[in-house]
């Protein structure tokens, strides 16, 4: 069997489990480790050898076009193709009918893969799905099957009938479009196919594949991302600059005397850094982004274009891009339960703080706090709860 060499990556989704950090930006754009998820995909896709690629796109799709153009950067060749109503995957992928002819790959744009993840589905025959084992498989496509053949497909069982999931990669020839119809879920086809006899595979993937369904998963694929960057000075480093383990920072950034660095950690360009600045493991750093001296951070996301005033303390937290915060910030962090729709969440979290807030000095959030876009808090408030998009804390 010769390798697939064309791909359909599925990036029409918003992702509103997600919000604040979804309500202006499509899910696949959501920056780990200073790169959007959708980055993660197209790079496993090129390093497999597939070089024509079309891309589905709906909510926002203009920052996703604008993000990776034509595919130069990656060294392929990308086709965007428009969902106008986000319907359902099977319905995404019918949008790219006449794009990809015989054999393609079907992966998701919100998922953080790796070049070995999808080493063997792309020698795989048409019609197979590539399965994980994960510990909990409540909130996933769940997978029986027997000497590498799918025997059914259970959505999100409330027990776990197998430690497999649908990873939503899958291998498939071009008339997977006219077996779809009028359908808008994929799992539903397969299952369809499934019944009248149709051979479905399953490749079982060895690499590496986590999925973000709610804001407290960023930190999760953030880590795991920065677990493998390399080192690299782009930067300026001041005298009695401290640096230990992985830690990455780019083309103009300036890292002030008596900071300490602790990787894995990565600092975008532009940046200024202290002095007597502590980022300690797991820690991301946007592009054009100032942190006042003698804060501390550690296992964070810091978005692009933020500014974090002196004295500041985040842990295990999410800043998201051109947010201000004056000095003296303190993120508590605990376990915690959120509420995200109707589903209640037991996390160990920080902060999660929506795009362009301005937050006032000497305030302190509570464990879970969910800072809407756009709000403005007046100094010295303790935040708890969810405070929604374009609040006014006074």
């Amino acid at each position: 069997m010769d390798r697939i060499q064309q791909a359909v990556i599925l990036a029409a989704g918003e992702g509103q489990r997600l919000r604040p950090f979804t309500a202006s930006k499509p899910k696949v754009m959501i920056p780990i480790a200073g790169k959007p998820i959708l980055g993660y995909v197209i790079e496993a896709a090129a390093q497999n050898g597939i070089r024509k690629i079309t891309i589905v796109v709906g909510y926002r799709k203009e920052q996703v076009i604008d993000c990776f153009g034509a595919g130069e950067q990656y060294d392929v060749e990308i086709t965007y193709v428009d969902q106008r109503q986000q319907l359902g995957t099977a319905h995404a992928l019918k949008q790219a009918k006449g794009t990809v002819s015989g054999t393609f790959l079907a992966l998701s744009g919100d998922n953080i893969i790796e070049a070995n993840t999808i080493s063997d589905i792309v020698k795989a025959t048409p019609n197979t799905i590539l399965v994980k084992e994960q510990d909990n498989v409540s909130k996933y496509g769940v997978i029986k099957a027997q000497d590498g053949v799918v025997t059914s497909i259970v959505e999100k069982p409330k027990e776990a009938i197998s430690p497999l999931v649908n990873t939503g990669i899958y291998a498939f020839h071009d008339d997977i479009f006219d077996v779809i119809g009028q359908e808008t879920d994929l799992t539903t086809v397969l299952r369809d196919m499934i019944a009248a006899g149709r051979q479905v595979g399953a490749c079982f993937a060895t690499g590496a594949w986590l999925d973000v369904v709610y804001p407290w998963d960023i930190l999760k694929l953030n880590d795991m991302a920065l677990s493998r960057i390399s080192p690299a000075t782009g930067g300026t480093i001041e005298s009695g600059v401290g640096i230990k383990g992985l830690v990455s920072i780019g083309k103009g950034s300036i890292v002030r005397s008596n900071s300490y660095i602790v990787g894995p950690v990565t600092v975008g360009e532009n940046c200024e850094i202290g002095p007597g600045i502590c980022i300690l493991p797991s820690t991301s750093i946007g592009d054009n982004v100032c942190l006042a001296p003698f804060s501390l951070i550690s296992n964070s996301i810091i978005a692009d274009g933020v500014e974090i005033g002196p004295g500041s303390i985040l842990h295990d937290s999410i800043v998201d891009r051109g947010t201000r915060i004056k000095g003296h910030l303190v993120t508590q962090s605990e376990e915690t339960e959120i509420r995200v729709e109707d589903e209640y969440h037991r996390v160990h979290i920080g902060a999660m703080i929506g795009e362009h807030c301005s937050i006032g000095g000497n305030a302190v959030t509570a464990a879970g706090v969910i800072i809407g876009n756009r709000s403005k808090i007046r100094p010295l408030k303790f935040l708890e709860g969810c405070i929604p998009d374009e609040s006014l804390v006074i």
